[in-house]
């Protein structure tokens, strides 16, 4: 019995030394892995001097320099324009653009944002990842509000394509006033 429990103190103290060896093995590969990646250049997030680096996108055609004139339209009551004319890009950057709407009637009004291109070519190279046209808008009585359209040209955009003009036409949708259509559906019952 003795000699039983001899062998298991034995087996229990080599466990416990190999639980030890690898949870030290496993600590010490995080500093082993940075120098690793640094020497080889791989997923370097620091530089020399501790700060970190900025991500840079490399997908970005910094040899191309695309003009986006930006152009606004509207049907109906609502005031509507860019708050700038133009906007220089390189194929594959994001960019931000603003426009701003005004609503300067007595009553809320509900408008949708129709979006074109120019030249047509550039259509499926213009790639909008945030955009007030992606759904109605319903301003308030003398309601202004700066909507973003944040996009990016795709660098598949031909070559020949130096200017884009971005279009939006902003048209007013008659019949969805929700104190209108509320008073419809009562009487609808």
């Amino acid at each position: 019995m003795s000699e039983a429990r001899e062998s298991n103190r034995r087996m229990l103290g080599k466990l416990l030394v190999v639980a030890v060896a690898m949870f030290g093995f496993g600590y010490a590969l995080i500093p082993v892995y940075r120098h690793i990646c640094e020497v080889l250049g791989i997923n370097v997030l620091t530089q020399k001097d501790g700060t970190v680096a900025p991500p840079q996108n490399t997908q970005v055609d910094l040899s191309r320099s695309i003009t986006v004139e930006l152009d606004s339209n509207v049907q109906g009551t609502l005031r509507f324009r860019p708050t700038q004319r133009s906007v220089t890009v390189h194929p594959g950057e994001m960019t931000t653009v603003v426009y701003e709407v005004v609503n300067s009637q007595a009553r809320p009004v509900t408008a949708q944002a129709i979006p074109s291109y120019a030249p047509q070519s550039a259509t499926p190279h213009f790639k909008k990842v945030e955009c007030f046209c992606f759904q109605q808008q319903t301003l308030q009585a003398n309601e202004a509000k700066q909507m973003p359209v944040m996009f990016y040209l795709d660098p598949a955009l031909p070559k020949e394509v130096k200017t884009i003009t971005l279009s939006y036409t902003f048209i007013e949708i008659a019949g969805l006033d929700k104190t209108a259509s509320a008073g419809t559906a009562k009487a609808v019952q």
